[in-house]
């Protein structure tokens, strides 16, 4: 009889963020990870997988990582939605995570391995003005980084989507303190912002790779103006310009710029970016392995973008987990279309939580070679960091009412 799960149980620690972990053992003593963070609804997650899932992969046979995929997809009959689609991916990760301990072999080469020798990576620079703003940005060229993506303050807000006028640090989430309010102005912000990106790219020169988020603040026709406007800074993308539950509004935008636009990280399935590919109303696609169902769905996700030349760029905050970040660096390796990956970073305890093999250098990632993902678990050190409820924020405009955060 071939092996089985005998075990599945959900970890939940907090080493300066909530992480949700999905730990599956089998009969062989096999043990796989998989990461099923969802920020700010942790918790619902984890009930998901505890109470729903993990009865159900009890007795499966840990190798039909597929079949598995389609019971949890198809057999749920609520398909889709960011806590399903975490849920799957925490199992699926971890079933590639058994399965390559078991061969020996890292994921990457179970994927067809290797198309390039290491992954691309952009990290954050953040400042809420120009001249600290210039400094961040010299302090991550120093660590080696090739790709920076540039924020700022605007002038006459007190907090601009995880920067606040008054702290140096970046962290859109609140830990303990319940929901938080921002106030926004559209029209500050499109004045402010393409100023900004000019003083950086004339601060690097050309031979930078600069990246902007806009974070669904904008209508179409926003968007299209400040596509227009960053154009002489040649970005290398423009990122979530616009809302994209309706797709076709994108039409507008790439009508009038030719600024590369990335949008994804909130889609969970093909069928939420199948119109932006099909389309090609997008350059990137950003969906996440640990919110998009997984290294299974996203490598279709990314087989579907490769017919239309959309590229891949998977969300990677520190809110991701460095189990679902390993998973996406295995899948970087090994995709042809992958273009580059966020990184973020750690605090020095998650890593202490979450030992791995992928490693940073010189602006890139590699997922290293250890069996599986890479990513291990010391549950000790994990359960000296509780829980804390944490909320990202949200924003409303000038005259009080609710907007897109």
């Amino acid at each position: 009889m071939s092996d089985r799960i005998v075990a599945a149980d959900v970890v939940i620690t907090s080493p300066g963020r909530n992480y949700v972990t999905l730990k599956v053992t089998t009969a062989d003593g096999v043990v796989g990870y998989g990461d099923a963070t969802l920020n700010g609804r942790e918790l619902a997650v984890a009930s998901y997988l505890r109470d729903h899932l993990a009865p159900l992969l009890v007795g499966r046979d840990p190798a039909r990582i597929e079949d598995t995929w389609q019971l949890l997809y198809r057999g749920a009959y609520w398909r889709r939605g960011p806590v399903t689609m975490a849920a799957i991916g925490a199992v699926d990760v971890a079933l590639w995570d058994v399965k390559g301990k078991t061969l020996g072999q890292p994921v990457y080469q179970l994927l067809g391995g290797a198309v390039r020798a290491r992954v691309l990576t952009y990290t954050h620079a953040s400042a809420w003005e120009v001249p600290a703003l210039l400094d961040a940005v010299d302090a991550r060229l120093a660590q080696g980084f090739r790709a920076v993506r540039a924020q700022s303050g605007v002038p006459g807000l007190a907090t601009v989507y995880g920067l606040h006028r008054d702290v140096a640090s970046y962290e859109p989430a609140a830990r303990g303190s319940g929901l938080v309010e921002e106030r926004w102005d559209t029209s500050a912000y499109l004045r402010h912002a393409p100023d900004v990106l000019a003083a950086v790219r004339e601060h690097v020169g050309p031979g930078v790779h600069l990246l902007h988020d806009a974070h669904h603040r904008l209508t179409p026709q926003q968007a299209a103006r400040l596509g227009k406007a960053l154009e002489p800074v040649d970005l290398f993308w423009l990122e979530d310009v616009t809302p994209a539950e309706n797709q076709d509004v994108l039409r507008l935008v790439r009508q009038h710029t030719t600024t590369p636009l990335a949008i994804g990280e909130v889609f969970t399935t093909v069928f939420d970016v199948h119109h932006l590919i099909t389309e090609q109303l997008v350059d990137f696609v950003r969906c996440a392995v640990v919110h998009a169902g997984g290294i299974s769905h996203l490598r279709k996700i990314l087989a579907l973008a490769e017919v239309y030349q959309v590229r891949g760029a998977p969300h990677g905050p520190s809110d991701v987990s460095p189990v679902s970040f390993g998973a996406s660096v295995h899948v970087g390796l090994a995709t042809h279309n992958f273009a580059i990956q966020e990184y973020m970073g750690y605090p020095e305890p998650v890593h202490d939580v979450f030992p791995h093999s992928w490693s940073y250098a010189d602006g890139y990632l590699h997922p290293g070679d250890a069996p599986g993902i890479g990513v291990e678990l010391d549950e000790k050190l994990a359960a000296k960091f509780p829980y804390e409820p944490a909320y990202l924020p949200v924003a409303r405009t000038l005259d009080g009412t609710l907007t897109d955060w």
